[in-house]
């Protein structure tokens, strides 16, 4: 079985897998990073999002063989203690309801942000309508990452 090397939430790891083992079983499997969520296993509703090499992606379509060497960064890495700011700010509106979907959003809104400090209403739309949220809370989660980009323009 091949060996692959990847730095995940700023640490190197070192594992054996198929090659065609989707990245998302590495991390929920062998590294217990479950705050990646497995949904659709076709990358069509985002729940599995993470950041490759500082894009957002879904992790059950990606092999492990194309990760290999790459910089991994799951929800579980996304801020220290203090939370990033749109954790921050899906706290404050409470934007959760049964928050399966929460950290694939996240992971795409933080992807979003970093490329787009100060995104309109119709940019937010544009870059969250490929994460499903079964719950219906696109707009709390609308308004949450507006909120966190102004906060982090203050």
């Amino acid at each position: 079985m091949p060996s692959y090397t990847l730095t995940i939430n700023a640490k190197k790891f070192t594992f054996e897998a198929d090659s065609d083992t989707p990245l998302l079983w590495i991390l929920r499997d062998q590294l217990e990073l479950t705050g990646t969520k497995y949904g659709c296993g076709n990358g069509s509703c985002g729940a599995c999002t993470v950041h490759f090499n500082g894009n957002a992606i879904r992790s059950c379509i990606m092999p492990i063989s194309k990760a290999e060497g790459g910089t991994v960064v799951t929800i579980e890495g996304l801020a220290g203690t203090e939370g990033h700011a749109l954790q921050q700010a899906w706290k404050e509106l409470d934007v959760p309801q049964c928050g399966y979907c929460q950290s694939g959003q996240i992971m795409n809104a933080a992807s979003l942000l970093a490329r787009n400090p100060e995104p309109s209403t119709a940019e937010i739309q544009t870059a969250m309508s490929g994460n499903l949220c079964r719950c219906g809370t696109y707009s709390r989660i609308k308004k949450a990452i507006a909120l966190a980009a102004q906060k982090s323009m203050q």
